[in-house]
């Protein structure tokens, strides 16, 4: 089955508790070395995905295909999939070669075999010289590698990976991220990975699928989600963002409290109202005069120093809400504001995008 995989596709999967719809009609196709991230807050159905994928759980309706195989009718064995959980699930009292060769042992592969591909996915995951340690006598990354290594060793065609890092610190979080996309590209299979995290989901995936309340909201490069999103959610749940309601004041502008803004309103008649997104990063702060397009004064309430950026929280005339820009650690401009002072930002209208209210 592995050598065989072209592709992995969703067709109308659904799943269904009592009345509760936990995934509805889910579409999605995913291609041989792909790297999937599965991103959207708790309870939005990602890991219900995930488990349905692996069948963990039956599907309430839809299909899912391996090429031309139909598998959702195939027990989790039956699949060949390596699964990755947020806990690791290792086995106490198993050295770490007793838990990664634990599966091939199951599938009655003779002990040289064993013994030779617990070897290599060892070597994969850096663990050379701890293969006689138990998972107490390991660091959390570590543990988090025995359990990749478990997952790979029976060769699948898919690697499912299910919150793998939420228990680890940051640092750790950092270099596993690292680590994760050198062992996928090592592999050549497909990664399908779930998190609420996402600056994960935005530096290793190559698509990302953005779900909400059981349904997928965008599917996009990290790219095209963070600059371009489909939806009022996306651009509010990835990232920071600042987003506004609006009216249509004609003419390619939109009115957002005394603001008169310059934007691109295609698409959008207005009717129901609208909102208006930009990121941080596009707020202007020098430089700026009072010919640019969108720009106003104004009044900052907090300045947060963040390493690599600061970022300024403010409010403009007649809009009820804080806003956000955030300035480079290079500009020394955020040295000398402070609560309280006034300056000059600028929006500009290509870095606008608007929507209509949900």
């Amino acid at each position: 089955m592995a050598e065989g995989f072209g592709e992995l596709r969703l067709g109308g999967v659904t799943r269904r508790f009592g009345a509760a719809v936990a995934l509805d009609r889910l579409d999605l196709t995913i291609r041989r070395g792909e790297f999937i991230a599965v991103l959207g807050p708790s309870g939005c159905g990602k890991s219900t995905a995930l488990n349905c994928i692996a069948g963990l759980l039956p599907l309430s309706g839809g299909g899912i295909w391996l090429d031309d195989k139909r598998i959702d009718v195939l027990r989790p064995e039956q699949r060949g999939f390596g699964m990755v959980f947020q806990n690791y699930a290792l086995f106490p009292h198993m050295s770490v070669r007793q838990n990664v060769g634990f599966g091939l042992r199951m599938r009655g592969v003779p002990s040289a075999q064993v013994d030779a591909r617990v070897a290599r996915a060892l070597e994969l995951v850096q663990l050379r010289g701890h293969e006689e340690k138990l998972p107490g006598q390991l660091s959390g990354g570590q543990q988090q590698r025995v359990a990749i290594a478990r997952a790979i060793v029976v060769e699948p065609p898919l690697v499912l990976m299910d919150e793998p890092l939420s228990n680890l610190d940051a640092r750790l979080r950092l270099e596993m991220r690292a680590e994760i996309r050198r062992i996928h590209r090592s592999l050549g299979r497909a990664t399908i990975y779930v998190t609420h995290d996402q600056e994960e989901a935005l530096s290793m995936a190559d698509r990302i699928v953005v779900m909400k309340e059981g349904g997928i909201e965008q599917i996009g490069s990290p790219a095209e989600v963070y600059l371009d999103p489909a939806t009022p959610f996306v651009a509010d749940f990835v990232g920071k963002t600042n987003l506004l309601p609006a009216q249509p004041a004609g003419d390619g502008c939109v009115q957002v409290g005394a603001q008169r803004l310059e934007c691109d309103t295609r698409g959008a008649n207005g009717q129901g109202g609208l909102r208006v997104f930009f990121r941080p990063e596009a707020v202007q702060v020098r430089g700026v005069n009072g010919a640019t397009p969108n720009s106003a004064d104004a009044v900052i309430e907090k300045v947060e120093f963040l390493g690599a950026y600061s970022r300024l929280t403010f409010r403009l005339a007649g809009i009820d809400q804080p806003l956000y820009a955030d300035l480079s650690v290079n500009d020394m401009t955020w040295f000398r504001l402070k609560q309280g002072d006034t300056l000059r930002v600028s929006l500009p209208p290509e870095r606008l995008r608007v929507f209509e209210a949900p």
